[in-house]
């Protein structure tokens, strides 16, 4: 609600808020992975890349050991951790890289699990590639940029 109003800040306090308050109470409470990753969209949505980076680096290992690697949530935040490795204009090759190597881990699974059908595929795929080209394009001017 609030980011709608144009209070970013208070939406990003609020949420971090809630976040904080969960992981206290359970790390490794569904809840509290979801107020992570709702945090972290919120982070990368902002342009905060970094912070939303670090809350994934920190909660996408509890999701992955306590809800398995095929469940949605553990899936929707390495897609989330991808998107703000590839979507910050200042990445490294080797985030870019990073970027890449998830999405190709996470876009079959979720094909695999949830289908083609569901409607979340097709943009998983979408930013695969998009990666994929950011990648391409960092590769080519880092070879040019290197000496002979």
């Amino acid at each position: 609600m609030y980011s709608k109003l144009g209070r970013i800040d208070s939406a990003l306090q609020m949420e971090k808020d809630v976040y904080s308050g969960r992981l206290r109470l359970n790390a490794e409470q569904r809840e509290t992975l979801l107020a992570a990753n709702n945090y972290a969209l919120s982070l990368f949505s902002a342009e905060r890349s970094e912070e939303a980076k670090s809350v994934l680096r920190k909660m996408m290992p509890v999701a992955r050991r306590t809800l398995g690697e095929s469940d949605q949530l553990a899936l929707s935040m390495r897609w989330c951790y991808a998107g703000a490795l590839y979507g910050d204009p200042g990445a490294t090759l080797a985030e870019l890289r990073e970027a890449v190597e998830t999405l190709e881990s996470v876009a079959p699974l979720w094909r695999r699990v949830f289908g083609d059908s569901h409607p979340e595929t097709p943009r998983i795929h979408d930013a695969l590639a998009n990666a994929r080209e950011r990648f391409a394009r960092a590769a080519a001017a880092s070879e040019s940029e290197s000496p002979p």
